[in-house]
C-alpha cells in the first residue's frame, strides 16, 4: 500500500475522526484509524464501538490497500512534519514508513481484519435538514442533558419524529429544554430515538452553517452524513420519560426582558454563590426586577433591572447556572419568563418554537 498526501489534507481528515478514539481501551484496534484507499484518495475511519466517524480526503494512490495505524500518534507525528508533501509506504505487516523532506518515521499498525465493521443503513428511515438548522437545535437543548449515569435514558437527546414535526428534548430532572421543528416525512418514518451525549458532542463539532445533513435511523443505530464525513452512533435503548407532564399549564405572570441584559446581571450575581449555597433570588415587582445572592462566608450581590411588569410581587429562587444556560445559547434579543408562583416551575421562551422549564429552589430568608 503506497500513497502520497499533503500534510494539510491528512491533518484535516484526522481531526474529523480522532475525537471518538478512546485513550483508555482494552481493545488496541480501537486506538487505531482505519485507512483505506479509494478511487479519489483515502477513507479514514475510527470507532469506540458506540460512536464511529468516517471521512474521505484527497490523496495520490500509488498502490491500493487497507491498514490501521494509531490515530493520535499518527496525528502527533504528521502535525510536526516539516514538509507539506508526505509519502506513505505500508508493508504486509502493517508497518508504515512515512517520509517528509528530510524526516522519516516508521509506525507499527494492526491488520485491518481486526477493525469492527460499520452497520448497514440500506433499510433505514431517512430525513434531511440544513446543517445550520440541526446545529442550532442541538445548541438550544444539549446543555440540559443529564450526566447522572444511573438515569442512562437521560444521558442524551430525545428525538421524536411525529405528525410532520421533529421534537427535540433534553432534561436532567431539574430543567428541561425543548425545540419543535416543522418538516415533512411519511407516516412510516415516525419514530422516537435517544441520541447519546457523545454523538451529540461530535455532531455539534462537525456540523457547519452551510449545506445539507442527511440523517438515517435503523433499528438501534443512527447515521449522519455531513458532506464527506459520516457519523454513526448506537442509540440509547430505553423509554424516555413523558416530558409533557412537566410542562406547566397557562402561567399567571409573563415578563418580557432583554436576553443579554438579564444574562449579564445573572452572571454577575452568580459570582457570589458557592457550592453549598448555589441559588439566587429574583424578585419581580412593579416595573422592577431585583436579583440577589446572599452567601454565608462569601458575601452578597444585588442587581436591579427596570422591566415592564404590572403584576403581583413574586420571588423565585433558581440555580444561576441553570438560568444562564438558555440565555447563553439563544440568539434572540428578547425572551419571556413565565411564572405561576414561588414553588412552581418557571418557563423561558423566545420568538421560536423553543421552551425551557426550570425547577425553582426553596427561597432562603
Amino acid at each position: 500500500m503506497k500513497f502520497d498526501v499533503t500534510k494539510d489534507k491528512l491533518i484535516e481528515g484526522l481531526q474529523s475522526v480522532q475525537n471518538v478514539v478512546s485513550t483508555k481501551t482494552t481493545l488496541p484496534i480501537l486506538s487505531n484509524v482505519l485507512i483505506k484507499t479509494t478511487d479519489t484518495g483515502l477513507e479514514l475511519t475510527t470507532t469506540d464501538l458506540e460512536v464511529g466517524v468516517k471521512c474521505n480526503i484527497e490523496a495520490d494512490i500509488k498502490v491500493p490497500g487497507t491498514t490501521t495505524l494509531p490515530a493520535r500518534r499518527l496525528f502527533s507525528i504528521v502535525r510536526e512534519l516539516p514538509s507539506n508533501d508526505l509519502a506513505f509506504d505500508i508493508d504486509d505487516r502493517s508497518v508504515a514508513s512515512i517520509k517528509s523532506g528530510q524526516s522519516a518515521f516508521k509506525i507499527i499498525g494492526l491488520p485491518e481484519e481486526e477493525f469492527p465493521p460499520f452497520p448497514n443503513f440500506d433499510e433505514a428511515r431517512t430525513f434531511k435538514f440544513e446543517q445550520k438548522t440541526f446545529k442550532e437545535i442541538l445548541k438550544k437543548v444539549s446543555y440540559s442533558i443529564s450526566t447522572d449515569e444511573t438515569r442512562y435514558v437521560l444521558n442524551g437527546v430525545f428525538l421524536s419524529f411525529k405528525d410532520n414535526k421533529l421534537t427535540v428534548v433534553a432534561t436532567d430532572g431539574r430543567r428541561l429544554a425543548l425545540v419543535d421543528h416543522d418538516m415533512e416525512f411519511p407516516k412510516s418514518h415516525e419514530c422516537d430515538v435517544i441520541l447519546p451525549t457523545k454523538a451529540v458532542n461530535e455532531l455539534s463539532r462537525l456540523l457547519t452553517d452551510k449545506n445539507e445533513l442527511k440523517l438515517s435511523i435503523s433499528e438501534n443505530q443512527i447515521a449522519f452524513q455531513i458532506g464527506a464525513t459520516l457519523l454513526i452512533s448506537k442509540l440509547i435503548d430505553g423509554t424516555y420519560p413523558n416530558y409533557r407532564q412537566v410542562l406547566p399549564a397557562e402561567p399567571k405572570e409573563r415578563i418580557s426582558m432583554e436576553r443579554e441584559t438579564l444574562q449579564a446581571a445573572v452572571h454577575r450575581v452568580g459570582l457570589l454563590t458557592s457550592d453549598k449555597s448555589n441559588s439566587i433570588k429574583l424578585t419581580f415587582s412593579k416595573n422592577t426586577l431585583v436579583i440577589l445572592a446572599n452567601t454565608p462566608d462569601v458575601g452578597e450581590a444585588r442587581e436591579e433591572l427596570p422591566i415592564n411588569y404590572k403584576g403581583r410581587d413574586i420571588t423565585v429562587a433558581y440555580n444561576p447556572f441553570y438560568l444562564l444556560d438558555p440565555l447563553r445559547n439563544l440568539d434572540s434579543d428578547m425572551i419571556s419568563i413565565e411564572l405561576t408562583d414561588e414553588l412552581s416551575p418557571g418557563v423561558i421562551k423566545n420568538n421560536t418554537p423553543f421552551l425551557y422549564v426550570i425547577m425553582p429552589m426553596r427561597p432562603t430568608s
